[in-house]
């Protein structure tokens, strides 16, 4: 017999399911970052949901016999999902799966499957308890559907203070006692009218399982990729983790060498004669090195510093000023300091990272943050040029990622708002008269991002109306690294001639300044061709487009709206590449891109063979025998709505990066006042089911289309204004932004499942399963889409899917 309305203590376990799922979903991501890489947060995105999708399937063909027992399938389900979380994620990590691999090793696709599946599961027992709920309060889905979103949203807050306070293998346990909580509650519905002895049962089962599962997160530690760069370092003989530290923007590792001295000097020239002082090794997520140089107030012990690339604005002219973007663990401090520098402004995002060099090590570092020089500002750099009112005689942005990751194509699905037009753009705004901006980047063969920095600088350029930008721009390179200097007005004959002087007496190579001949390139670290001459003389003349097109890297121009600086793949080039792979052509191959494709290949392929094809092969045990009109408007809706809420979803999510600074603040904010919103939506969507849903749906479509069309196009002047707030300002008119269309994003769905508890009921679980197919391709598709066509566009698609949605309401 269907309960009239839920109780509310069973609204709250279902909250609290909810909020642990979207939780483990999140902790999987900053666990993959960890083990692997970072594309595969998308992944881990498509697996939920497979997860929930297989679970409508799952539903649909045994709700009948599931419905007979409902407390108690819900309970186990509720069980299941607290035990499975810790121990699948243990089982993931014996899997032998290298993604670095998967392009010569087939037998990796199957490793990848296997993850799918086994990491699927813990999603597809929460699924069940959302499911099975909507079934059994078939008339009163919208109050589920809320509790569930706003279980969600809480559970993306709670996930970044835990991320804050444990390690991230440490939260599994923490998921699993949540989910145990939420089974004890439902429990009440279990047994309240069973003997004594069963209810002891129970409980000595609840005790004797939460016991293993605390034990078994005790020893879990993880199993970090050895193609990572602290993996590599860590077999070097003596050297071993002295500290770590974890928080939302990662695992910080500080690693000691006894024996053999670490050497961290990117791009040293090989003239130089001077070595590094002592250095600890800092590590990002196991990769990402930076150092902290031992410092005695000496200058002369960092005199190696100046024999990088990215010293030579120092040898052009004297500085007085300067800006450092991502200042680290301080070697560009140093830098700066070593060439006497009287005011040094440093901005570094992770305040842990500052934390080691400000205070743990700070003896060590030679307390170079408490510099009287050095002014320290813990942020994003693009917020903090955004809001800065300074301009300085140069602006320097140095080797923000990893060398082995980037030179892998790894990064490829990371956005950066740091390397587009519009921050170029506002750096340049900021440079006082003759002032530089230096940016230094790792060199790959054949070149690409050195190029793609180069076009974007150009158009950014003559965005602001300059007129001479040939003249104002200089590129060099050493063995390793290259230096672009872009100078707010043209070079002079005598830092022409200073440049020369500083790059032959260090063996750099003059790629590009005003006035360069062709016997001046390619005379000490020599390339069959002159890559980076031929590619800047292109770029700054008039065949800059034609070049774009035709270089066999993806270099355009990155922007706001294509974030995807580090996306370099072009598929016309797939066929030269790929009969290289044998030898030794891997270095020309993205992967990270490729990996995307394969994953929405297998997202596909799995969602269609574990949920279309069964739901389809299904049909008469669910009933579907006539009406065939009804059961495509059924498909049409909820495929409809699974697409588009994700991409409107990962748009914002992307956007909002910008606006609010840090990459945790935006997705926390964004997805939770989302999810919240959504949730309030979902609940007032009862009062228009009581009407014509079918005319009714529109109004919710309309509210959508309207907000998100606003937004879109108006983005850059909301960007402009926002950014001139204070941050707590920026937050709170950011969920202002985005809480009305959550607000009507929340409608649709349980509008649709109303309208089907109403007339069919029968189909309630088919739904949540073609739902959650769609859902599966959306989280990938959604980030193919925004890296060949850009957010606009993305948005834009989700607006056409929400109306050919209303349109099918069934």
């Amino acid at each position: 017999m269907t309960e009239a309305k839920p109780a509310r203590s069973y609204l709250l376990a279902i909250a609290i399911i909810s909020a642990s799922a979207l939780a483990y979903e999140v902790l999987l991501m900053r666990l993959f970052s960890i083990i692997q890489w970072h594309h595969f947060a998308y992944m881990i995105i498509s697996l939920a949901l497979l997860g929930y999708g297989v679970s409508g399937v799952f539903l649909a063909l045994n709700r009948d016999a599931l419905q007979r027992r409902f407390p108690a399938a819900v309970t186990a389900n509720i069980l299941l999902f607290s035990f499975s979380g810790p121990v699948c994620f243990a089982l993931a990590q014996m899997i032998p799966f290298n993604p670095e691999e998967i392009l010569w090793a087939p037998i990796q696709l199957f490793y990848l499957l296997l993850l799918y599946l086994l990491l699927m599961l813990p999603f597809f027992f929460a699924a069940n308890v959302i499911g099975l709920s909507f079934y059994h309060y078939q008339t009163r889905v919208s109050f589920v559907y809320g509790a569930d979103l706003l279980g969600a949203g809480s559970g993306s807050i709670g996930i970044i203070l835990l991320l804050f306070l444990l390690f991230p293998e440490k939260i599994l346990t923490v998921l699993a006692v949540l989910g145990i909580a939420a089974a004890v509650i439902v429990s009440h519905y279990s047994f309240r009218a069973q003997p004594e002895e069963t209810k002891f049962r129970f409980s000595a089962g609840i005790i004797v399982g939460l016991a293993a599962t605390v034990a078994m997160t005790g020893w879990l530690r993880l199993n970090v990729s050895p193609y990572k760069g602290e993996s590599q370092m860590l077999r070097v003989p003596g050297t071993k983790v002295i500290d770590r530290y974890s928080s939302p923007l990662g695992l910080i590792d500080v690693v000691k060498s006894a024996i053999t001295p670490l050497r961290h000097a990117p791009g040293l020239s090989l003239n130089a004669t001077t070595e590094p002082p002592e250095q600890l090794a800092v590590f990002t997520d196991a990769d990402n090195m930076t150092a902290i140089d031992r410092y005695d107030g000496n200058p002369e012990t960092l005199s190696y510093l100046d024999q990088t690339t990215s010293a030579l604005p120092y040898h052009l002219r004297s500085l007085q000023n300067i800006l450092i973007l991502g200042a680290g663990t301080g070697s560009d401090i140093l830098q700066a300091h070593y060439h006497t520098v009287q005011r040094i402004d440093a901005v570094e995002l992770n305040p842990q990272v500052v934390g080691l060099v400000e205070k743990k090590y700070a003896d060590f570092a030679g307390r170079i943050y408490q510099n009287p020089h050095v002014s320290l500002h813990i942020g994003e750099a693009r917020g903090f040029v955004a809001t800065s009112n300074e301009r300085y005689d140069l602006i320097n942005i140095s080797l923000l990622d990893a060398f082995g990751a980037s030179a892998a194509g790894l990064y490829a699905l990371s956005e950066s708002y740091l390397y587009t037009e519009q921050s170029i753009q506002a750096d340049l705004r900021h440079l006082s008269p003759d002032g530089y901006l230096s940016i230094t980047r790792w060199i790959k063969m054949p070149p690409r991002d050195t190029l793609k920095l180069l076009a974007t600088v150009v158009n950014a350029c003559k965005a602001l109306k300059i007129k001479d930008p040939e003249q104002r721009i200089v590129l060099i390179r050493s063995w390793q690294t290259s230096t672009l200097l872009i100078k707010n007005g043209p070079f002079s004959d005598q830092e022409i001639s200073n440049l020369k002087q500083f790059s032959s007496e260090r063996s750099f190579d003059l790629a590009y300044y005003p006035g360069i001949k062709p016997e001046e390139i390619n005379r000490f670290n020599i390339l069959s061709q002159p890559y980076f001459y031929q590619a800047a003389t292109a770029l700054l003349g008039a065949g800059g487009e034609a070049f774009i097109d035709d270089y066999k890297f993806n270099i355009e121009p990155a922007t706001d709206d294509r974030p995807y600086f580090f996306h370099f793949f072009k598929w016309k080039t797939l066929p030269e590449i790929v009969p290289l792979l044998g030898q030794g052509g891997m270095s020309l191959l993205e992967s990270g891109y490729l990996l995307l494709v394969a994953a929405l290949l297998q997202a596909v392929l799995a969602s269609l063979v574990l949920i279309a094809l069964p739901l389809v092969l299904g049909k008469d045990r669910l009933g579907i025998k006539s009406g065939i009109q009804g059961y495509r408007q059924v498909v049409v809706y909820f495929v409809c709505l699974g697409l588009a809420f994700f991409f409107i979803e990962i748009a914002f999510i992307q956007k909002f990066i910008l606006i609010l600074h840090h990459p945790i603040y935006a997705v926390t904010a964004v997805l939770c006042t989302f999810l919240l919103s959504a949730g309030a939506g979902s609940l007032f969507s009862k009062r228009l089911c009581d009407h014509k849903a079918k005319s009714m749906v529109r109004w919710p479509v309309a509210g959508i289309a309207l907000f998100s069309a606003i937004y879109i196009l108006g983005f850059e002047a909301l960007t402009g204004f926002l950014l001139e707030l204070g941050g707590s300002s920026r937050l709170v008119f950011s969920i202002l932004l985005i809480a009305p269309l959550g607000f009507f994003m929340g409608m649709p769905f349980p509008m649709g499942m109303d309208s089907l508890g109403r007339t069919a009921p029968a189909l309630i679980p088919w739904a949540w399963g073609i739902n959650g197919c769609a859902s599966v391709i959306s989280a990938i598709l959604a980030t193919l889409i925004a890296m060949q066509f850009g957010f606009t566009v993305l948005v834009f698609m989700a607006l056409l899917l929400y109306v050919a949605a209303a349109f099918n309401f069934p």
